[in-house]
Parts: C-alpha cells; sequence; structure tokens
C-alpha cells in the first residue's frame, strides 16, 4: 500500500492528504515528528534527502514534491475532475498550483513560521516580507475568484486544495485574508474538505 510520510501541522501535507481522503484512494501515513528534528535524521534523509514533508512512497515510486504528488495521483487514478485532460484547463490549474508553490507558498512560511513557530528567534524582517508579498498576492486571488466558484473554474480541483491549504495555514498567524472572495472561497473549499 503506498505510504505518505507527513506532519499535520504541514500545509503541504493537508493538500495531499485532502485528495487521498476525497477520492477514497488508499493510503498509509508514516507521521514524521518535525519538532524532533526527526525530519533530518540519517533514515529519514534516505526517503527525502531535501530532508521535507510529505514525501509520496507507491511501490518503486518515490515523490518529494506535494504538487506533483497531486498531478501523480490524479493521473494514476484518472481524477480528471480534479486534473482537467483538457489542455487548457489543465494549464490553468498547472499554473495555479506554480502560483501557489512559487509565489503563495514562501510568502505564508514567511510569515506563519516566523509567527507561530520559532519564538524568540523570529526573524521580524522576514513575517514584515511575508506580509508585503501577501498584500500583492491576496488581491490577485481575490480578483479570480469574483467571477467563479474556484480557481479553474464552476469545481473545485487540486490547484484549490493547494491554495486552501496555505490560505487556512495563514490563520495560525492570525492573517487569514478578509478579502471577500477568498473568504466565500476557502469557506466553499473547507466545507467541500473539511479542511
Amino acid at each position: 500500500m503506498p505510504i505518505l510520510y507527513s506532519h499535520p501541522i504541514s500545509q503541504h501535507c493537508r493538500r495531499v492528504l485532502a485528495l487521498l481522503e476525497e477520492t477514497g484512494i488508499p493510503y498509509e501515513t508514516c507521521h514524521i515528528s518535525l519538532d524532533t528534528g526527526e525530519h533530518k535524521s540519517p533514515d529519514y534523509l534516505l526517503v527525502n534527502p531535501n530532508h521535507q514533508v510529505p514525501v509520496f512512497v507507491d511501490d518503486d515510486v518515490t515523490i518529494h514534491e506535494s504538487s506533483t504528488i497531486l498531478r501523480y495521483l490524479c493521473q494514476k487514478h484518472g481524477l480528471i475532475d480534479w486534473y482537467p485532460a483538457e489542455l487548457v484547463a489543465r494549464t490553468t490549474v498547472d499554473q495555479w498550483l506554480d502560483w501557489t508553490q512559487c509565489r503563495l507558498g514562501p510568502a505564508t512560511f514567511f510569515v506563519v513560521f516566523n509567527t507561530v513557530f520559532v519564538g524568540d528567534r523570529a526573524d521580524k524582517s522576514a513575517i514584515a516580507l511575508g506580509h508585503s508579498l501577501l498584500e500583492d498576492l491576496l488581491p490577485v486571488l481575490d480578483d479570480t475568484l469574483a467571477d467563479r466558484e474556484f480557481l479553474a473554474g464552476s469545481s473545485p480541483t487540486v490547484a484549490d486544495l493547494a491554495a486552501a491549504s496555505n490560505i487556512t495555514h495563514l490563520s495560525l498567524a492570525d492573517a487569514a485574508p478578509e478579502h471577500p472572495h477568498i473568504v466565500a472561497w476557502i469557506r466553499r473549499v473547507c466545507r467541500l474538505l473539511r479542511f
């Protein structure tokens, strides 16, 4: 049975777990204790030399990146509702997956990691940078959601899972966006997936 190496506080893990649970794909989970440094242990570095979670192991396939795991699961299991086969629709989903990974993800990390997890060692300049980036990014997300229910149209895709995992993560740092279209969208996603 496939194994997902994960930690519940990781937004990257939560997006993969959401897809697995919503679609009923069987899997086992292996908890990696980030707070004790298990992700940097020699044994875990054999699984993922990048010392990150999640990792998905499916027989002889080992995948380290959450967006790649989402794409893999959708393609393997024919989940075209979650990852469309049609070129333009798939490109829209891919664009939002990449935007989340490259733009929204780092901004979220700067804010949440430094506000919530490192205490006195918090990098205040990283927090300020994260908030500054979010000031540019969140209106883009809000504007996109002004005329559609989900990022790629009228139904949820893996792009929504990825972006929503970051947006919900911001609430840990009391930084959840108040933009009206984002608020309505995140409610839809959370109702659907029990995020």
